[in-house]
């Protein structure tokens, strides 16, 4: 069972000094990014339940000696042969079958993931398209029989992506998670991996006080958000004041000037480089991958320099 005290004093977790960061994204209807777990590729077939076993130890990251420095820089559904020296990190969702031999490969290649156990909303919702815990709860208990102590304490798993976008209707038939819902997914997840950050796809914005057990929101920013260093500093200071780590990144496929277009390699490189002149993200995934995108010279610059950035500071764990 999870007994960690400093889930029960979240008002003692952030630090009042850090330098405005952070960006945007998710939230408004009709701004969904459609990056949903059934818009990601999975990493083997989707199986059934796995036995029970005992849950994973509270352990502190002792980040994997095979990552470069710095905090985890990538993409949502990136392949893991493109792990190297442009990117090491990636959010993706990856059955139970084949998640052991799948971290093994990423880990060996200096990378690290946050981990989307669930998959896709389609496995919990119910006809009407309205949110199952029930549902969730079973699909992530699929990973009750696999030990993923050492990528958790060694930093391989940044986290544990437990819904994308809760705040968006639109996404679960006009009616949003609520908070308190995702605060006990997080707290469902803890109960099984007490050492393993929960990470949100929503802007810290969407919970009106600090979550008990949500280590992590999510901002990701786009042109249509308006001036990035505005937009990253309020999101970093809506982060700290409810107690919560910030992943970043940027919606290069759909986020750019004009609305709804690519981003170029300069917007990639000026927007990107805004959010990681902040110390406070402790990952920077952006969505999506595509290879014909991300093969374009001007992108392959781009992301070269964000991940020289990224390297350049302090590492430091997802957990709040």
């Amino acid at each position: 069972m999870f007994q960690n005290p400093k889930y029960f004093h979240r008002s003692t977790r952030f630090r009042a000094s850090v330098a405005a960061v952070v960006m945007v994204a998710l939230g408004a209807c009709n701004d969904r990014d459609p990056l949903a777990p059934d818009a990601q590729p999975t990493s083997g077939a989707e199986l059934g339940s796995a036995p029970e076993i005992a849950t994973t130890p509270a352990i502190g990251p002792e980040f994997s000696t095979r990552f470069a420095g710095g905090i985890a820089m990538g993409t949502f559904s990136l392949p893991t042969s493109w792990f190297g020296s442009r990117y090491n990190g990636v959010s993706r969702t990856i059955s139970p079958s084949y998640v052991l031999s799948e971290l093994s490969s990423i880990r060996s290649r200096g990378g690290k993931i946050i981990l989307n156990m669930a998959g896709s909303p389609n496995y919990y919702t119910d006809a009407a398209g309205n949110f199952s815990l029930t549902k969730w709860k079973q699909r992530v208990d699929r990973f009750r029989g696999v030990n993923l102590g050492s990528y958790i304490s060694d930093g391989t798993i940044i986290g544990h992506y437990l819904i994308d976008e809760p705040n968006d209707p639109t996404n679960w038939n006009g009616r949003q998670v609520s908070a308190s819902t995702v605060d006990e997914m997080a707290r469902y997840s803890k109960q099984l991996w007490s050492g393993m950050p929960t990470i949100v796809r929503t802007e810290p914005g969407y919970f009106s006080s600090s979550p008990r057990y949500v280590d992590a929101a999510w901002a990701q920013y786009l042109y249509r958000r308006g001036n990035v260093s505005d937009y990253i500093r309020k999101q970093v200071s809506d982060a700290q004041h409810r107690g919560l780590a910030l992943v970043v990144g940027l919606n290069v496929l759909k986020g750019g000037n004009p609305n709804g277009s690519q981003m170029s390699g300069t917007e990639v490189k000026s927007w990107g480089s805004t959010l990681l002149s902040s110390s406070y993200p402790c990952a920077f995934i952006s969505w999506n991958y595509s290879s014909s995108y991300l093969n374009q010279n001007s992108i392959e610059d781009a992301m070269s320099y964000l991940r020289n950035k990224a390297q350049s500071r302090s590492t430091k764990s997802c957990r709040s």
